[in-house]
């Protein structure tokens, strides 16, 4: 049995606030996938500034999303991720919590928006098995609630044995590549049956 992901769960909209920005996502998932790295290393990589990279992991870590990996000194101190997912409420009862759920929705959701419009214009470059192994599509399915909550998770089943290479606990096979896995689950808003 893998172990389980540390996740970081938000309740404060404060922290959901400061998690919505680009910047930050992106460099809470440099650390995440790479390990411990400064400021001025984060800014090769996203084509930032270095004092733009340390003015965010600054933020990053009052919300208790990153901390500092000890060692090194101003923007040459590294920093680490505190955990490896965040999760949020997707119904919050409270009025500014569901204000910045949505907010972070949003943000998100456009990140893997831009992700995914990356992949397809850069698709052309991967070798062809990898061309058609790859891919994404949808289907409007009829479902309860509960169905919905069933089948999210025997997704989530699925997903769980590969779940063990990202916590160290196994080995990926030689040719593995990061996929990301991304998913979601709506009501259609054009279903004649909605209430």
């Amino acid at each position: 049995m893998p172990e389980p992901i540390r996740t970081i769960e938000l309740t404060d909209p404060r922290a959901m606030r400061a998690y919505a920005h680009p910047v930050r996502l992106e460099l809470i998932g440099l650390l995440r996938r790479h390990g411990p790295m400064t400021a001025t290393q984060a800014a090769v990589l996203l084509g930032e500034s270095s004092g733009t990279c340390s003015f965010h992991f600054r933020q990053l870590e009052k919300y208790g999303f990153c901390e500092a990996a000890g060692g090194g000194k101003g923007r040459e101190k590294p920093w680490r991720a505190t955990a490896m997912a965040t999760s949020w409420a997707s119904t919050p009862e409270d009025p500014r919590l569901a204000d910045a759920e949505q907010h972070l929705n949003l943000v998100v959701l456009q990140r893997y928006v831009d992700d995914i419009t990356r992949w397809l214009a850069d698709r052309g470059s991967d070798p062809p098995e990898w061309r058609e192994a790859l891919g994404f599509g949808d289907v409007a399915l009829p479902l309860t609630r509960d169905e919905l909550a069933a089948l999210r998770s025997d997704v989530e089943a699925l997903v769980r044995p590969y779940l063990r290479r990202l916590t160290g606990n196994a080995d990926a096979p030689p040719g593995a590549r990061r996929v990301r896995f991304v998913h979601f689950e709506f009501p259609d808003r054009d279903d004649e049956s909605a209430p």
